[in-house]
């Protein structure tokens, strides 16, 4: 289909080449086919080795380039007002946390210089014309796809993004021909509203480093409110730059009310209790230099690339970094509950799948990594491990065998036949209820009765699986349904201690994914710790050079 719409083009593209060379003057026709002449020897280049570089600017697409050029009778794409559109959109990509280096800022901007005063011969301007297309179709694929691969960072992804219906060539050539490739690529990137404002945290925090950033509070003792310490001047400087306290005071080095109230805005921004005192973890967020912030929110930005494109407008979320989940539906959130997720040696896996049924009173099936790295070492250990944590034993029938005739030191993790399961009850590791929905890590969202650590600020404890603070709302909200299952209904089926299976009306989609910064409207950010230690990963790729994804934008069509 792409090729018949690009002969047509082809077509009306040459066809008004020759009646402007008609009405005008036929050296202008002959400049046009020089430059022509040109881009063709290296857009076959490109195509036959990729290896082409200008200037010194490696050419990075194979495959969309060309077939702009190919479209166009391999007759030049930029002219003055276009050019500049391009330089001022790769000027803009700082402002998404993009390096505007990747997509050839300086060659662009001497291409754009030269086109606004005319110079230049055939051959540069075949160069440079190249040069820049390379530079849009950069810039676009980062605006739309992010830089990062995700599928290299994590072999859990799946998420899996493509120009569902959309050739790239076509779309760039519109708005090259309609001179707005100013909306074309800023309609690339993610709309929502997360995406904005971590765009206005970011020019929040780059202000911030442009005045210097903020003074490093010294370690000490805890500083409390009441007291009289030089360190609070300084705390007090490094609170008002980040505009959590406004006051001055009247006592620079006394903890009065305005800055306990500012310390416990800015613990909330860290996600630590907000005591108002300047303890170890809050000091430590404090100490932060306002690079590393810059860095967290651009990390973030990426992480909205990745993700923000395809939400569904019903959906379970899963903050990881958070310790938080949340029920959206119709895009208008409706539920909202602390949660606990893995330790960081059993990391909750990033990835998105459909709750499709959930379970009242369930019973425990103990995973095969938990099996062999816990619960048979403890077995191993203590023979009445297993009537503590009521665990039976079940074989491939489904029959329960007896601990006593197992030789326990015979068996291994790998080699053990058998299988843990833990009835329901009060101290069932699932709780009153779980939600599942297809994966292959054994991962779903689940009671637990585990609930004093909720109120922990850092709520990593779980092998992997997320433990919800208030699962009975949600399979409330989820089912749907007031008359069959209202809360008192499900407490009623619980209450019965029977398991049930429970289909849900319709599948919800659950999204698991990770950020450690959030963006408000004012520019102010939310940090949250990378207790997982992903975000060196995603930084280290951001500030590499560019390169386009293994994986290409659709079955047929490669960059």
């Amino acid at each position: 289909m792409h090729a018949t719409l690009c002969g047509i083009k082809k077509i009306a593209f040459l066809f008004g080449r020759f009646i402007l060379g008609v009405l005008w003057c036929t050296s202008g026709w002959a400049d046009d086919a020089a430059v022509a002449r040109s881009i063709l020897s290296r857009v076959e280049l490109q195509q036959s080795r990729g290896n082409l570089a200008i200037a010194g600017y490696p050419i990075a697409s194979r495959h969309v380039l060309p077939r702009i050029y190919e479209c166009r009778a391999h007759a030049p794409v930029w002219a003055v007002a276009t050019i500049a559109q391009l330089q001022q959109a790769i000027e803009s990509s700082i402002e998404d946390g993009l390096n505007p280096n990747d997509y050839h800022w300086r060659g662009v901007s001497e291409f754009a210089e030269s086109m606004r005063q005319g110079i230049g011969d055939d051959e540069r301007h075949a160069e440079y014309d190249i040069l820049a297309t390379d530079a849009l179709i950069r810039l676009a694929y980062n605006l739309f796809f992010g830089k990062a691969d995700p599928n290299e960072l994590d072999p859990n992804w799946n998420t899996l993004r493509q120009l569902q219906g959309v050739d790239p060539v076509v779309y760039l050539q519109e708005a090259l021909a309609a001179e707005r490739l100013d909306s074309a690529l800023a309609d690339l990137s993610p709309k929502q509203l997360p995406y904005g404002n971590l765009k206005r945290a970011l020019s929040k925090y780059r202000g911030i480093a442009a005045q210097g950033g903020w003074p490093k509070l010294p370690a000490g003792p805890t500083l409390k409110p009441g007291m009289h310490h030089a360190r609070v001047e300084i705390l007090r400087q490094r609170l008002a730059a980040t505009g959590d306290l406004a006051e001055a005071g009247s006592d620079p080095a006394l903890f009065d009310d305005s800055v306990e109230a500012a310390v416990k805005t800015f613990q909330k921004r860290h996600r630590i209790t907000a005591d108002g005192a300047v303890g170890p973890a809050t000091l430590a967020a404090l100490q932060a230099p306002v690079q590393a912030r810059i860095d967290q929110i651009r990390v973030n930005l990426e992480r909205a690339r990745w993700m923000l494109h395809d939400v569904p407008q019903t959906f379970v979320i899963v903050d990881i970094a958070g310790f938080e989940a949340a029920y959206v539906r119709e895009g208008k959130q409706v539920w909202r509950s602390r949660v606990q997720v893995g330790k960081p040696y059993r990391r909750t896996p990033i990835f998105r799948s459909d709750i499709s049924y959930l379970v009242l009173n369930p019973t425990w099936t103990v995973p095969p990594g938990i099996e062999a790295n816990d619960i048979l070492p403890a077995v191993k250990r203590d023979r009445h491990y297993l009537a503590v944590k009521n665990l039976r034993i079940i074989d491939a029938q489904g029959r329960t065998i007896d601990p006593a005739a197992i030789d326990w030191n015979r068996y291994s993790g790998r080699s053990f036949p058998y299988t843990f399961r833990q009835d329901p009850g009060p101290d069932n590791a699932l709780g009153q209820v779980k939600f599942m929905f297809p994966n292959p890590h054994f991962v779903y969202l689940h009671d637990t009765p585990s609930r004093g650590l909720f109120e922990r600020d850092v709520r990593a404890f779980s092998s992997g699986c997320i433990r919800v603070e208030r699962p009975l709302e949600l399979a409330e909200l989820l089912l749907n349904d007031p008359g069959k299952w209202s809360l008192e209904k499900i407490r009623s089926a619980i209450d019965t201690e029977k398991t049930q299976t429970v289909t849900l009306p319709t599948p919800v989609p659950v999204l698991l994914y990770y950020w450690t910064a959030q963006g408000q409207a004012d520019g102010r950010a939310h940090f949250k710790n990378d207790v997982y230690r992903r975000d060196p990963a995603v930084l280290k790729a951001l500030d590499s050079e560019f390169k386009f994804r293994k994986q290409p934008v659709t079955k047929d069509l490669g960059y």
